[in-house]
């Protein structure tokens, strides 16, 4: 067995209530090291047969929790979420942080694997080697700061139970589902401590189809043995001591961005990307530091501690407690709501948490909402009576609601803003879909490409496998530091991207590989084999989707049409995207990544690397 794997992981039929471990062999591993490659490897080896005619949302759907081999040894530990999604139809690899899979890896589990649907509400619970399915039915229905807290109490009580000797338990790592979840609602995301969430993919509603409202873990074993324990410490504080010459997250987190990207590189969702730009000044970062608990706040091993807690302690939102909002979601549930107080984005966002939704993703739909209604297409009486007006946070707050409780309008809206588009055009006979900023079904990361000062490429959201998930960008070169393939590597390591971001932590990772695992993984086997038998299997995963939607790349593989307008404000105005510039950067990326004309996975490049059951399938995409 390699360093850095614990060796087994848990399958969990939640159907039988059979729980059994299960391995994967060296080269394997080697192969798709954990996280976001295996999840995407055991995915199309027992669905891709049928792929298109699995329904993301029944039984027959397979929800993984994978660790890598680096959890617990990069800085920032993270988890892996991933599935069938019901957001684009196919394979996303969606990461959470926190201790969650370090108490898993060390209570001897590499990952979860569920199968089928329990009969009734349930939660998992691990503790080492013990292994339960607990009844849920008493915590079905709460929001997530209520249901963390029944599993802090009960995780402590089954510990102090089962081991008294061991004197007051700290508690265990949690994983769960808020009520929109619960509800299958598709822009639900997968929770962890208060405010962090695996958002992307819509995994939430995967875990509500099963009937299984949280898994719990506590492991009180070592973290598995690296191979060469001297040399991965020293890579891991290589990384940390790089991370810790650079201030400018460890203050602010991502917040400082939320003024900072519209007022200066005009690529900030404003009004549902009416706009890019925006100079308001009540939006600065300062103006949310008076409302900050807690500062320099890091996950298991972060030097950056990016993360700061916030609270309303008085006025119209008191009460209210999350993560200080982070980049995306002070645009997504702030510049793009037309919210520009602190105190609204921090009150929309707390209530996001709560309700168990993604911030990005919700924060999509409620744009395309309001934008809707600003042109007369929706009527305050199909909103059930909200005067849906950009800035009124109570509205949006409303209209939140209604979506988790898929109350009239908000069961459409509950079905994500690509779905919602094609049923509000059908329902008003328009065009709605023009309103829709999304990319193979999934809701656009808040980085826009008008201006060309912000990170995105041209084909950045056109052709990545995960759709419009900014963290998941084409690029080229592949070998690029935000390249797809180079994401991939941290999402199956598993580990935080945070803690690669400035200049020379990314080449401590190979070293980090080795002395962990004891594989020597180059640059050129991973951007040349590893990496791309992850991308190519979720691209033809993608564009198979199924059942209810498929993505054709002659159609599909694009820019929201709205980024084809010029920019109408700020010092980029008049810029907008050329479609002869989209066009050349899809045909020069599937070049470099090894697609067809269409944008399919060649056949030569599939047997090449040993995906002869996908060419099969990819034979029909080619047409």
């Amino acid at each position: 067995m390699p360093g850095g794997y614990a060796g087994k992981f848990l399958e969990v039929d939640l159907t039988s209530r059979n729980v059994r471990d299960i391995k994967f062999s060296d080269e394997v591993l080697r192969q798709y090291l954990g996280g976001r490659g295996l999840a995407t490897k055991v995915l199309w080896d027992r669905l891709g047969a049928r792929w298109e005619e699995v329904d993301p949302l029944g039984p027959e759907n397979i929800l993984l929790m994978f660790t890598g081999p680096l959890t617990g040894y990069a800085p920032g530990a993270r988890l892996c979420v991933s599935g069938k999604s019901p957001q684009s139809n196919g394979i996303v690899g969606s990461t959470i942080a926190g201790e969650f899979p370090v108490e898993l890896k060390c209570a001897g589990y590499d990952g979860i694997i569920f199968t089928g649907k329990a009969e009734n509400p349930v939660y998992l619970s691990v503790f080492d080697s013990d292994v339960e399915i607990k009844d849920a039915s008493h915590i079905w229905g709460k929001d997530a700061k209520e249901t963390l807290k029944v599993l802090v109490k009960e995780g402590r009580e089954a510990l102090a139970k089962s081991r008294p000797r061991r004197g007051v338990w700290k508690e265990p790592a949690a994983v769960y589902i808020g009520p929109a979840g619960e509800r299958l609602v598709r822009v639900a995301a997968v929770v962890g401590k208060w405010a962090h969430a695996a958002g992307y993919g819509g995994y939430g509603a995967v875990m509500g189809s099963k009937n299984l409202k949280a898994v719990i873990a506590k492991g009180t074993g070592p973290l598995p043995e690296a191979a060469d324990m001297e040399k991965a410490v020293e890579a891991a504080e290589a990384i940390s001591r790089i991370n810790l010459r650079y201030t400018h997250l460890r203050h602010w987190g991502t917040g400082y961005l939320g003024y900072d990207v519209g007022a200066r590189l005009s690529a900030e969702p404003v009004k549902n990307w009416q706009e890019e730009w925006h100079d308001e000044k009540s939006y600065s970062a300062d103006k949310f530091e008076p409302f900050w608990a807690k500062r320099f706040w890091g996950d298991f091993g972060c030097p950056v501690t990016c993360l700061k807690l916030a609270v309303i302690r008085s006025g119209p939102f008191k009460g209210a407690i999350t993560d200080n909002p982070d980049y995306e979601n002070q645009a997504y549930l702030g510049t793009n709501l037309g919210v520009f107080t602190a105190e609204g984005n921090i009150y929309l966002t707390a209530l996001i948490d709560d309700l168990g939704l993604c911030g990005i993703q919700c924060g999509n739909v409620l744009g395309f909402a309001a934008e809707l209604y600003e042109k007369g297409i929706l009527t305050r009486e199909d909103l059930g009576g909200i005067d849906l007006k950009w800035g009124d946070v109570e509205a949006f707050a409303s209209l939140v609601r209604m979506i988790v409780e898929r109350r009239e309008i908000g069961d459409v809206l509950a079905e994500g803003t690509y779905r919602a588009a094609l049923k509000i055009s059908e329902m008003k006979s328009v065009d709605a879909l023009k309103y829709a900023v999304v990319a193979k079904g999934i809701g656009i990361g808040a980085h826009g490409i008008r201006s060309g000062e912000d990170y995105p490429h041209h084909e950045t959201y056109v052709c990545s496998v995960q759709g419009g998930d900014h963290t998941s960008p084409a690029y080229i070169p592949l070998d690029d530091d935000l390249s797809e393939l180079t994401v991939a590597l941290y999402d199956s390591g598993v580990v935080c991207w945070f803690n690669f971001f400035e200049e020379g932590t990314k080449d401590h990772i190979w070293g980090l590989i080795k002395a962990v695992t004891g594989w020597e993984i180059t640059p050129e086997e991973w951007y040349g084999t590893s990496a791309r038998r992850i991308i190519h299997t979720q691209r033809v995963a993608l564009l198979l989707g199924g059942p209810d939607i498929r993505w054709d790349p002659k159609t599909h593989d694009d820019i929201p049409s709205k980024w084809y307008k010029p920019l109408k404000a700020g010092p980029y105005a008049g810029k907008a995207v050329d479609r002869k510039i989209i066009e050349e950067a899809k045909r020069e990326y599937y070049e470099a990544i090894g697609w067809d004309e269409n944008g399919v996975p060649k056949s030569e490049e599939l047997r090449r690397l040993g995906l002869e059951e996908v060419d099969k399938k990819a034979e029909a995409l080619r047409g």
